[in-house]
């Protein structure tokens, strides 16, 4: 088993444990304990857990990974996401692009679309988007979050109420099996609700480890979500749920 398939199986035992050990991990898939040995310092690496003495413990659920962190964790599985939801946004329409990583990554497969109009808090959307020549871009206002580029707070909101998009994407930092869409950061939160009472359609954008994680801020549930794009199968209760919410589900591959 490669670690692309044993690191979701680890933070899965993890989060359920609290602490995973690197004899206990190495007898349940069955490889040398230096292997499992490289996957928790891959994983703690990526800020998902946090290495201790014979093995490691699942972080606080109150703070997210640090956005350099993000940026490079999944990034094939982002780019599959991205271009499935890119495909189904058409020329001729105006968008709202959140804060994050995946919906960074919907901005670079945007950059031949025609005649947009994108609205955006985050400034690595904006500046990705400058290679579009055929893109109009606006930026909120809003406290500038240095640590991600993000545009937050009632200055934002207030802009996003201006507007009703044809079309938002939004990210999200987790996922639980009941469809509830999660963050960490009450103010984004607050702006990411403004964004889908503002929008006509509304996608997500989110690949599988989002349902590994926790984060205390509710935003809402994939039923006030048109389309999730993902990268693997949801739950079988959640995907039944989404179909009696008539939330479709694209699968990115």
């Amino acid at each position: 088993m490669s670690q692309t398939f044993r690191h979701p199986e680890i933070l899965k035992i993890a989060r359920s444990a609290g602490k995973v050990t690197v004899e206990e991990l190495s007898q349940h898939f069955g490889v040398a304990v230096q292997t499992i040995r490289r996957d928790l310092s891959d994983l703690a690496a990526s800020g998902l857990l946090e290495r201790v003495h014979g093995g490691a413990i699942y972080p606080s659920g109150t703070v997210n990974i640090g956005y350099n962190e993000r940026r490079i964790l999944n990034t094939d599985a982002k780019r599959a996401i991205a271009k499935a939801c890119a495909s189904d946004i058409p020329d001729n329409v105006s968008i709202f692009l959140n804060i994050g990583t995946s919906t960074e990554a919907v901005a670079e497969e945007l950059i031949y679309h025609k005649n947009l109009m994108v609205v955006t808090n985050n400034m690595n959307v904006a500046n990705i988007l400058t290679r579009n020549t055929d893109c109009e871009i606006l930026v909120t206002g809003g406290q500038l979050r240095r640590a991600d580029g993000g545009l937050v707070g009632n200055l934002a909101a207030d802009t996003i109420r201006k507007f009703k998009f044809d079309i938002a994407v939004i990210g999200c930092s987790a996922l639980d099996n009941q469809g509830d869409i999660l963050d960490y950061d009450i103010q984004e939160v607050a702006v990411s609700q403004t964004i889908l009472s503002q929008s006509r359609k509304t996608f997500l954008v989110s690949d599988h480890t989002k349902f590994i994680r926790s984060a205390p801020v509710r935003i809402g549930s994939l039923k006030d979500i048109n389309t999730i794009f993902i990268d693997q199968p949801l739950p079988s209760k959640l995907t039944s749920a989404c179909t009696s919410w008539n939330t479709k589900i694209s699968f990115a591959h």
